[in-house]
């Protein structure tokens, strides 16, 4: 009888522990998590799964946003740093005098970016749409293989496969030739070239680094601030951006029959619009590295002869940065609409916000398309986007599934007149949690070839029926429902 008695003292200590760590933990979620949904998906996780709902948050929840982890600055020199921003909203404000009325029409976004990211409105630019992997691959071969200063590659994924053996064989002979070449990834995305592949690099003179080292890959609590741009700059004018990794899956060879399709799209830069790049892989090395490179003069020429005439603005975001600017910016290009809305996105997590936003565009008259995947490589995710179709069907809003495979692109074009093309997937953790970049093309001209694009897409895509889709089984909706509410957690 007192051992009984002894076994449920301590069940009632164990259990006063555990009451007070959870009060404790969800003290802290309040306190360090910035949007009030995600605090409430912490706090029901942590309540309702006891012991796993904490471990999991302090595996993948805690915002490290407030603890510096990261920082952009590249210079101590305040003065000299003052000087570069005078600079830089100088002839940002000059190039948008001498620039269209199609682009004055979005100062609201222009201002936005040059003010939360100070990123340079930059004329002069030449652009090119690159289609899949294909198409991104040759341009990007050619562009190294012309390289004689530098040659800088950010990327998530990296695989030990065909196409990233041929860019590692690529990077040694450039390096062998004297061409500095710097390589950053992201540890977890690139886990395959940890060892054998990133040695034979940095045996043959490639700085190889990885960005936010993982040490327990399934444990790691860090995994949530993933480095997901890529980004590859050549001798400081000719830089490449959007979603396509370095991976076989993206070249869809015609003997890859039994594999999916990847559709993605890619972004070649040429001109003063890569400076803006370059300045993110500094910031992105000198962390990783934790070597200080200075921006010197051969990195960031003062001038540079024109390659082009688009006017391209960049915006970055993810924990080094104080404000979600990338959810900021299609925000602003939204609201901004006034004919016509392109939107396409692997992931559709959009929160609250963009969802009201496409919303009120939809009931205001603009059109606005959605060009999402039939299905998704995450069940959960397909579940939880889903979930967010039925509120913007009943308001306007055309949305295509994607049938062909699997469409990774993640591209925005507003009245035939301004075009994103970046990393970010229209999720919390784009928007949130990882290191994302997108472009910002102030030009007719692209974006009349961006929007055929999307409409060749199209024709690879059904449209839902709003009536059919609201038809659909009940248990269909509710799993969905039950997949929404953690989807600020995904």
């Amino acid at each position: 009888m007192q051992l009984a008695l002894s076994d449920i003292n301590w069940l009632l200590i164990g259990e006063t522990l555990y009451l007070g760590i959870l009060i404790l933990v969800s003290l802290r979620i309040i306190y360090d998590t910035r949007s009030s949904i995600k605090t409430l998906a912490y706090l029901l996780l942590v309540i309702f799964v006891p012991v796993g709902g904490i471990l999991f948050y302090f595996s993948f929840g805690i915002n490290y946003r407030k603890r510096s982890l990261y920082s952009k600055k590249l210079l101590q020199n305040v003065e000299l740093m003052n000087q570069i921003e005078r600079r830089i909203i100088s002839v940002s404000k000059q190039n948008f005098r001498e620039s269209s009325a199609e682009v004055q029409h979005y100062k609201p976004l222009a201002r936005l970016l040059l003010q939360d990211n100070l990123s340079p409105l930059t004329a002069g630019n030449k652009v090119k749409l690159l289609l899949n992997g294909g198409q991104k691959f040759a341009e990007v071969f050619e562009a190294i293989e012309k390289a004689r200063h530098h040659i800088h590659l950010e990327y998530y994924i990296i695989e030990d496969d065909d196409i990233g053996n041929k860019l590692k064989a690529l990077l040694i002979r450039k390096a062998q030739e004297g061409v500095i070449v710097r390589l950053i990834y992201d540890d977890f995305g690139s886990r395959s070239i940890r060892r054998g592949f990133r040695k034979e690099l940095q045996a043959a003179g490639v700085e190889v680094y990885p960005f936010h080292k993982v040490h327990f890959l399934l444990l790691a609590n860090r995994l949530n601030y993933r480095n997901h741009r890529k980004i590859i700059v050549v001798d400081s004018v000719t830089a490449f951006v959007d979603g396509i990794n370095v991976s076989d899956s993206y070249l869809n060879y015609p003997d890859q029959k039994e594999k999916t399709y990847w559709r993605d799209t890619h972004l070649r830069i040429d001109g003063p619009g890569a400076f803006y790049l370059q300045y993110l892989f500094f910031t992105d090395w000198n962390f990783s590295s934790q070597r200080h490179l200075e921006p010197e003069k051969k990195y960031f020429p003062s001038s540079e002869d024109a390659q082009g005439n688009t006017v391209v603005q960049l915006a970055s975001s993810g924990p080094d940065s104080a404000k979600p600017t990338i959810m900021f910016s299609i925000l602003q290009a939204i609201a901004l609409a006034k004919e016509e809305i392109l939107l396409t996105t692997p992931y559709f997590i959009p929160g609250e916000s963009i969802l009201d936003a496409l919303s009120i565009a939809a009931m205001g008259g603009v059109t606005v398309k959605l060009l999402v995947p039939e299905n998704s490589d995450s069940f959960i995710v397909n579940a939880a986007a889903r979930s967010y179709y039925e509120s913007l069907l009943e308001v306007g809003v055309q949305i295509y599934l994607y049938q062909r495979g699997f469409i990774h692109a993640k591209t925005l074009v507003v009245d035939r007149n301004l075009s994103m093309v970046g990393t970010a997937n229209m999720d919390f953790r784009s928007f949130d949690l990882n290191f994302e970049v997108n472009a910002v093309v102030y030009d007719t001209a692209f974006a009349e070839e961006l929007r055929n694009a999307f409409f060749q897409d199209l024709t690879q895509a059904t449209k839902i029926n709003p009536a059919a889709w609201k038809a659909r089984p009940v248990y269909r909706q509710l799993i969905e429902k039950v997949f929404k509410l953690i989807s600020p957690l995904l």
